[in-house]
């Protein structure tokens, strides 16, 4: 009995341990591939990283609502995972010694950020509209889905063009820190760590709903808070790493461009809904997590724009507490308010 009980904490350790040593190879080869190839740290971050890290949510909506008839675990751990991302911010920030994070970090974020506030708005609009009779739709799939598609891609594309026209003029100017390497032995090592990273990150979501289960927790808030953190390790592992070497653009960027994708995920587990639109089947409090993450991201802009220096009690500005304090406020109407 005994062994029964501890064994999904024994596996969730081994786990976490796995994707802490691949988070730190993602995140050094990432910073090499954009050493060598100029493409700058925003854009390895958000497309790169960000696109691996959030496997374990795309894996687990996908397997939520065509295995397992879940929307609300599907919803939930995608906008579970956009707050616990954001509220990652907070971690980077007591982190991050000297300047505060938002004085020494590149205003290119802001442009990411807006996208994800965009695309937060949209789903949130779109979870409260489809709790009525008659809300549009193709097919099965939700009106919603391909609009979320193409603001996706008018994220991707308006970052690229940015990074593009803003850190070309940098490239090349500095000596290569990683002469040892080629940008292919580059590239495959990433690739590699990648692999783990996924292969991890899919078992760890169905440990934590195992724990869950036998806690007794209900499923919204299993969704919402539980898996979500499950899923959201490789991003905390990947950021916190490359904060340590140097990398502060790109641990900022994979948490953003995490975010964006996460919303991606939702009009893919549309498609994989066959039941009818997605939305339609969820908890209109998901809408909660959706204006959470609003706030969180306006705050971040807040900080990246205006680039406070001042740090509370030498731990934090007041933008990254009252950041975990909507961290908190959400949690907590999960927990205590979503049936």
């Amino acid at each position: 009995m005994f062994e029964t009980q501890w064994l999904p904490f024994l596996e969730f350790a081994l786990c976490l341990g796995i994707l802490g040593y691949a988070g730190v190879q993602l995140s050094l080869y990432g910073d090499v591939i954009a050493d060598k190839t100029g493409l700058g740290g925003t854009w390895v971050g958000m497309m790169m990283l960000a696109t691996v890290t959030s496997l374990p949510e795309l894996v687990t909506g996908v397997t939520a609502v065509a295995g397992g008839d879940l929307p609300d675990i599907a919803v939930g751990d995608a906008l579970g995972a956009c707050v616990f991302n954001l509220c990652i911010f907070v971690l980077l920030d007591l982190l991050h010694r000297g300047e505060s994070l938002y004085r020494r970090s590149r205003p290119g974020h802001i442009l990411s950020a807006s996208f994800g506030v965009l695309m937060l708005a949209f789903i949130g609009f779109s979870i409260l509209l489809s709790g009525g009779d008659g809300q549009p739709a193709l097919g099965h799939v939700g009106f919603y889905t391909p609009v979320i598609v193409l603001m996706y891609a008018a994220a991707v594309r308006s970052v690229f063009r940015y990074e593009s026209a803003h850190v070309a003029e940098f490239a090349d100017r500095g000596p290569d820190r990683r002469p040892d390497l080629s940008v292919r032995q580059a590239v495959l090592r990433y690739l590699a760590a990648a692999l783990v990273v996924v292969g991890a990150g899919t078992w760890l979501p169905f440990i934590g709903e195992r724990i869950a289960i036998g806690m007794g927790w209900q499923e919204s808030f299993v969704g919402t808070v539980f898996i979500a953190v499950a899923t959201t390790v490789p991003e905390l592992v990947v950021s916190v790493t490359a904060l340590r070497i140097g990398a502060l653009d790109m641990a900022i960027a994979n948490l953003l461009g995490s975010n964006l994708f996460n919303m991606l995920v939702l009009a893919i587990d549309d498609l994989f809904y066959l039941r009818g639109p997605l939305f339609a089947h969820v908890a209109p409090s998901h809408a909660v997590s959706a204006l959470s993450a609003i706030m969180m991201t306006t705050l971040a802009i807040v900080g990246l724009f205006y680039r406070p220096d001042g740090r509370v009690l030498h731990t934090v500005g007041w933008t990254s507490i009252v950041v975990f304090v909507v961290y908190l406020l959400n949690t907590t109407v999960q927990f205590l308010y979503v049936p």
